[in-house]
Order: C-alpha cells, then sequence, then structure tokens
C-alpha cells in the first residue's frame, strides 16, 4: 500500500478533489463543513479497479494552519500538487512544493482543478504557470492532467495516471522497525483507544506490544485497521488504525509515535545535515531557535550550525530539541523560523555514511556500519538502530558475514568488529611485540595499555582482544605483561652479573632471603641499562620470588619445597620446627609458611602445618 497527499494553496479544490477520485469526504468537523475549508488533515481511501489501494491525507492549505499540513506530509509517498485552472499557483502552493522537496518525496502529480470554469486558452496559460512553479522541485518533470471535480472530466484518466505513477514507486522498507507517527487519536466506545497514522516503515502485528515514544509507555495491539478492514498485520506504507485499549487516549497527542519495542531511544540532541532555502541563507546564525517538524509533531528547538557562512549545499548542524524524540537515520525533518514562521529549510538525521543510499541492501548496510566502525565492536542491537533495522534481521545477517570470515564476534559483552580492522590490529600487536623483545630482550612483555596503543583503542577493549588472541594462542600472557607465545625473557651478561651479585648469600644462612628495599636502592645506583625491567621480568618469571618485603630465588624456593616435603610428608609440624629445619628465623619463616599455604601447598590447621592432600597424592 502506498499513501498519496494533496498540496497546494486553500480553496483550490483539494478536498473536492479527494471526494470525486473516492467517493469518501475527507473533511471531518462541522466547522470545516460550514466554512467550506480543510482545518485539519483528513483521510480517504483509494481504491482501484485490480483491487488494490492507496490512502490519501488531504492537507489544509491556508497558511495558519501549516502545522497541521506538516503533519500529514512526512507521511506521503506520491503528492498531487493542485492548482486551480482559474487562479493558477499562489503563495501556498508553492511553499507546499517547498516542503514536498524537502520531504525528498517520491513522485508527484500536478493536478490543474476546477477545469469546467475556465476556457482552453486560459487552462494552457494555468499549466505554463504551474509548471513554472514546479521548476528545481520534485515536481519538475511530473505529469500534468486538468480535471474538473465538479464534472467529473478526466477523474477517471487522473485515477489510472495515480495507480501507473504508484506502480513504479519501491516498496517502503519492512525489515525495519515499526515506526508510525500518530496523527490522530480517539477511544471508541467497546474497543478504547485508537491511533492512526502512516506506518512509515517496519510491520505491526494483532497481538504484539508495542511503545509509545517519546512518552515510553507500552501497550499490546488489539486489533488493526486499514479504513475500515481488519487485518493481522499491516505493513509499511498502510494508513493503520491500531487499537490499544491499554492507554488512555488522553495519555496520547499528535507526535508520539508508535513504534517497535525497544528498537528506539528518545532523544533531544541529534546530528543532521541541513539544507536551507536560498532566501533564508542570509539568515542564518550559528545558534538559532527554530521549529522543528519531525513526524506528526512539532518541536521548538535550537540549531547550531557549525559553519552558517559556508557556500556548501547542505550543512552540519546539531538540533538540540526542548523534549526528546525518536528518530531513524536518514528521517526527514522540517525547519521553520520561530517568528515569523516562515518556511526555513529541511534537514535530514545523519546516517552512516553509505547507509542511506538508494538501493543499499540492509546486508550492504550492516556490512558498511560494521567496517567503518574500524576497530570499535557493536552491539546487534547497535547495529541495528544505526542500519534503521530489526534486530532480527540483523542477527541474520550477522550470523552469514560470520559465516564467511568478514566479521569477528567478541564476548562478554557480544560485540562484532569487522575482520580486517581485527586482523590488522593483531598484525600491528604482533610486530609491535617483535621489536619489543628485540630492543628489551630482558623485558617480560607489554602492559595492556601499552599494547592498547599499538592496536589503537582503549584498554577496555584492547584486553578483551588480547583475551581472544591468547585463546587462540596467537599471544601469551605472564602476570600481566603479554609477549609472543615462545618468547622467554633473556638477561644480558651485565643483568645477569648483577643480579648474581644482588642476590647472592652465604653458604651458612643458603635459605635466608633478600631485602627488597636494599636491592632496589642497588637497582638505582648501578649503571646497568633496563635493571628495572629485568627485575619485574625475573619475578614475573618466577625466576625469583617475592615474599612480603624480601626476595628469594627461585633454587632457594625449589630446596625450600624440597625440604618442607620431607618433614611433613609423614605429618605436621609447628612452625618452630619447621624454622629450625630452614635454618632461618620466625621473622623470615612466618611469611614463607603464608606464602606455601597461599600457593596450596601447605595448609595450617591450628598451631601445625601440614601438606594438602593434593600434595600427598
Amino acid at each position: 500500500m502506498h499513501v498519496i497527499g494533496t498540496a497546494g494553496h486553500v480553496d483550490h479544490g483539494k478536498s473536492a478533489l479527494v471526494t470525486a477520485l473516492t467517493g469518501h469526504d475527507p473533511d471531518r468537523w462541522p466547522e470545516e463543513k460550514a466554512r467550506g475549508m480543510t482545518l485539519d488533515l483528513g483521510f480517504a481511501p483509494l481504491r482501484f479497479d485490480d483491487g488494490s489501494q492507496a490512502g490519501i491525507i488531504d492537507v489544509p492549505g491556508h497558511e495558519r494552519f501549516l502545522h497541521n499540513m506538516l503533519a500529514g506530509a512526512a507521511g506521503m509517498e506520491l503528492a498531487l500538487v493542485v492548482v486551480a485552472a482559474n487562479e493558477g499557483p499562489k503563495p501556498q502552493t508553492r511553499e507546499h512544493l517547498e516542503i514536498l522537496n524537502l520531504l525528498n518525496l517520491r513522485a508527484a502529480i500536478v493536478v490543474l482543478s476546477k477545469s469546467d470554469l475556465v476556457d482552453e486558452q486560459t487552462l494552457e496559460v494555468a499549466a505554463a504557470l504551474a509548471r513554472d512553479a514546479c521548476i528545481g522541485t520534485v515536481a519538475a518533470d511530473a505529469p500534468l492532467i486538468a480535471v474538473s471535480s465538479k464534472t467529473g472530466s478526466r477523474i477517471a484518466a487522473l485515477k489510472s495516471l495515480i495507480h501507473a505513477t504508484l506502480a513504479t514507486l519501491p516498496r517502503r522498507p519492512v525489515d525495519a522497525p515499526a515506526y508510525m507517527p500518530i496523527d490522530r487519536v480517539f477511544a471508541l466506545q467497546g474497543h478504547g483507544t485508537v491511533v492512526t497514522g502512516t506506518l512509515t516503515q517496519g510491520v505491526i502485528r494483532n497481538g504484539e506490544v508495542v511503545e509509545l515514544q517519546p512518552s515510553g509507555l507500552t501497550a499490546r495491539v488489539r486489533s488493526l485497521h486499514v479504513f475500515g478492514n481488519q487485518l493481522a498485520a499491516v505493513s509499511a506504507g498502510s494508513r493503520a488504525a491500531v487499537n490499544i485499549p491499554s492507554v488512555g487516549a488522553r495519555a496520547i497527542a499528535r507526535g508520539e509515535v508508535l513504534v517497535a519495542t525497544g528498537q528506539f531511544t528518545a532523544a533531544a540532541h541529534v546530528q543532521v545535515e541541513l539544507t536551507v532555502l536560498p532566501a533564508m541563507r542570509r539568515k542564518l546564525r550559528r545558534r538559532m531557535r527554530v521549529r522543528a517538524h519531525i513526524g506528526s509533531a512539532e518541536i521548538l528547538g535550537r540549531l547550531q550550525i557549525e559553519d552558517p557562512s559556508s557556500a556548501e549545499s547542505t550543512l552540519r548542524a546539531l538540533l538540540e530539541l526542548s523534549r526528546a524524540y525518536v528518530f531513524y537515520p536518514a528521517a526527514p525533518l522540517i525547519l521553520r523560523a520561530m517568528s515569523p514562521k516562515t518556511l526555513l529549510g529541511g534537514a535530514v538525521v545523519v546516517a552512516p555514511a553509505g547507509t542511506a543510499a538508494a538501493g543499499v541492501s540492509p546486508a550492504q548496510r550492516v556490512r558498511r556500519i560494521i567496517e567503518q566502525a574500524k576497530l570499535m565492536p557493536a552491539s546487534a542491537s547497535e547495529i541495528a538502530s544505526q542500519a534503521n533495522l530489526t534486530v532480527s534481521t540483523v542477527d541474520e545477517i550477522l550470523a552469514g558475514l560470520l559465516k564467511s570470515g568478514e566479521i569477528v564476534r567478541l564476548h562478554k559483552p557480544l560485540q562484532y568488529v569487522a575482520a580486517p580492522a581485527f586482523e590488522r590490529a593483531l598484525k600491528r600487536l604482533l610486530d609491535g611485540l617483535r621489536q619489543a623483545h628485540a630492543q628489551s630482550p630482558w623485558k617480560v612483555g607489554l602492559s595492556t595499555a601499552a599494547a592498547a596503543q599499538l592496536l589503537p583503542s582503549d584498554e577496555r577493549l584492547a584486553a578483551r582482544l588480547l583475551a581472544r588472541w591468547e585463546e587462540h594462542g596467537l599471544v601469551s600472557q605472564t602476570q600481566g605483561a603479554w609477549h609472543l607465545p615462545a618468547f622467554q625473557p633473556k638477561l644480558t651478561g651485565q643483568q645477569e652479573e648483577f643480579f648474581a651479585a644482588a642476590l647472592a648469600v652465604h653458604a651458612n644462612c643458603a635459605l635466608q632471603p633478600k631485602s627488597l628495599r636494599e636491592v632496589l636502592q642497588r637497582v638505582k645506583v648501578a649503571k646497568v641499562a633496563g635493571l628495572e625491567e629485568a627485575l619485574h621480568s625475573q619475578l614475573a618469571t618466577g625466576a625469583v620470588v617475592r615474599i612480603g618485603d624480601d626476595l628469594y630465588t627461585s633454587a632457594q624456593i625449589e630446596r625450600i619445597k624440597k625440604l618442607l616435603f620431607e618433614t611433613l610428608g609423614g605429618g605436621s609440624a609447628t612452625l618452630s620446627r619447621l624454622r629450625d629445619v630452614l635454618g632461618t628465623s620466625r621473622k623470615y619463616a612466618l611469611p614463607l609458611m603464608e606464602y606455601f599455604d597461599s600457593t596450596g601447598l601447605t595448609v595450617r590447621d591450628g598451631d601445625m602445618r601440614r601438606l594438602r592432600q593434593a600434595q600427598l597424592a
């Protein structure tokens, strides 16, 4: 289904045309009928001979009700630009054409109404003037047809032209999350609240839970109707009436949006690409207040324009709204000045580069978003939001991209990154590790922070990537330092000589440690390159063991372990007994035994120490 809209100056016969085409009078209010002037949006079904149908939105033509016209224009795909043959284009004709152009409407038909009131020569003049008015707009090359709603002249031909034009339009996206700006709310006796609007994208199904945004209210759909016909589901492009009885009609107003649950987050700030009418360029300011028309809503806001003096056709700007709203990528907006309420221009919500272009498939959108993110991973829901797709659609696409090896999955949380970016980061890391190992062979490796600089990324992401590469055996970690799997730190000759001297013990106290403080002091005064790093490596690899404030060599630790096995192999012993066996003092014996308790070699049982059962097996 497609949605058609009228456009044109007041009293040019838009509502009469809709009645002639559909048999339905779109004017709903007694005041409209009394005054003979459309004040608010009207709706009517247009049924064709082949059984297909379209919806028509009739908009007011008076400038005082432009906000109502804008509430309906956002849902149009084909515009009937109505120009009275006896008057020709008028100010609102031109303003409506500018609006349709800014909304990137898909197609238009220029309709010369009231053809029964003029002769052939006047009709030709009116047609030429209408053509001139359409120059530079979506209706520039549109077909033109003269009709009379009063006599019915060429109404059937117009209907056939509409049908043929609609057949050329692409379908609205059904794989996107449902998004329906609400333009009418009422309570129906026995049924409760009903909201209507043009379903811009997606599908709404009977029985599903939907959200009202930006209010955040949720409701279950009880029934769905399209121009009186009850349906199990409605798709993008439909004029839908949605029965949501659990929410009171007074809690909803025009401007709310009915959306798929959990797919949209309301925001008060949004980046836009701004297109300003040429006549309004001189009025641009770096910061200026505006009226933003989004969907069926009118919201006051402020534009922050990056460079208002730029000669570019589109300008980048930040739109700050007085209240939050929900957007989809490339959603169109109309902007008016605060006072007077003149049309300023239009804008579109900035979408990831290349994803909003015509003909871009859902899979291409997802692929481009992940590629543009480079090494920054994104979840399926984040990708869905940027691609304007449902999460279920994105999950299917991601599964295919994983299978083809185009993306990589990261866990905790579940996110995805482009495989080329992942591989480039790995190559940079491995190259960096090789260089680090060659330059400082005594260093055990790089910290996570240093690795993050190589990738480059933040430390949190670097830790996740390193953990994955470690899982696949591409890198290894020793005491928080990352290195190539086969790498073992190697001291220089001078470093070996230094530590041999600094950690040397007398034969009569072979198991006594060295003070960490004293060793660090010797490191500071020694004129040997890389000693601090070398000490860290010795500690990381276990060549030197720190227990409390003291240092033991690995040879000392192994000798102590052997003595403990010999002493405790048949039972248990007190700390005093173990102190004597080790030939040391309580000062060193207590930290030693607490260390072996922490490593699982021994266990304390009251005043006694014994080997853990696993050590006895």
